[in-house]
């Protein structure tokens, strides 16, 4: 297991190339003020560096937050500051470093404003009921309350986020409107919609549903409950909101 010192001082870091990245994406983006004692603590208990994007943000960011807050990315936390959990706060990390603490279904890097979960897998997918490659990114979608595997690692998400690939990805999901009332909202509430996203009806007629802010906790819960009771499956940990 390597040290703190080890996993921050190193050749080739993540940030400089990532704050370019920023700074030409295609969505609005913020970069959140870092917490550094949750961003030290997030680095060393996944054991990744700071030439890592996923390193680079837990160490010079509280987090991403794109297209108005639609979409949350995850890195060392701001809450303090009514920003978004750490790494290690919203995947439950122990309180201190523990080398035989890992993951079990894998790590909840985003979400969404919708109760949408970006994770990467942990080793065994299969064993945790997600599809997709170890190391690979999933997204629970709230529309189909099933796990569907994106192909990609975490440095390519981000770099899909910021080049406004979202776009298509939430085609149908968004009403008239949608980003005046994301950008309403706290970092720590979604958009509850009703009748719900998994619904025929507000497949059909998207707008026509009626829409309100509630705490994230509240939304994972809903959507995770309903899963559970209507299938296709438990869908496992989404994250401490």
């Amino acid at each position: 297991m390597r040290a703190i010192d080890e996993l921050v001082n190193v050749d080739g870091p993540a940030w400089p190339e990532l704050q370019r990245a920023v700074a030409a994406s295609a969505v609005p983006v913020r970069v959140l003020p870092a917490d550094p004692v949750e961003g030290a603590r997030s680095l060393l208990q996944m054991q990744v560096t700071a030439r890592s994007v996923l390193g680079g943000l837990a160490l010079n960011t509280g987090g991403l937050v794109l297209d108005d807050g639609w979409v949350r990315v995850f890195g060392g936390g701001s809450r303090a500051d009514g920003g978004l959990p750490s790494l290690a706060q919203v995947n439950g990390f122990p309180g201190s470093f523990d080398p035989a603490w890992h993951p079990a279904a894998g790590l909840v890097v985003g979400q969404d404003v919708l109760g949408g979960v970006f994770a990467l897998n942990g080793h065994d997918p299969a064993a945790s009921g997600r599809p997709g490659a170890p190391g690979q990114l999933t997204y629970f979608a709230p529309d189909t309350l099933a796990w569907e595997a994106l192909d990609m690692g975490h440095s390519a998400w981000v770099s899909w986020l910021l080049a406004g690939k979202s776009e298509q990805f939430y085609e149908g999901l968004r009403w008239p409107g949608w980003r005046e009332e994301t950008a309403a909202l706290t970092h720590a509430q979604g958009i509850a919609v009703y009748p719900f996203l998994w619904s025929e009806e507000a497949h059909a007629d998207l707008a026509g549903t009626t829409r309100r802010p509630v705490p994230m906790s509240e939304l994972l819960g809903i959507a995770a409950d309903f899963a559970r009771r209507l299938g296709p499956a438990d869908p496992g940990f989404l994250g401490e909101a």
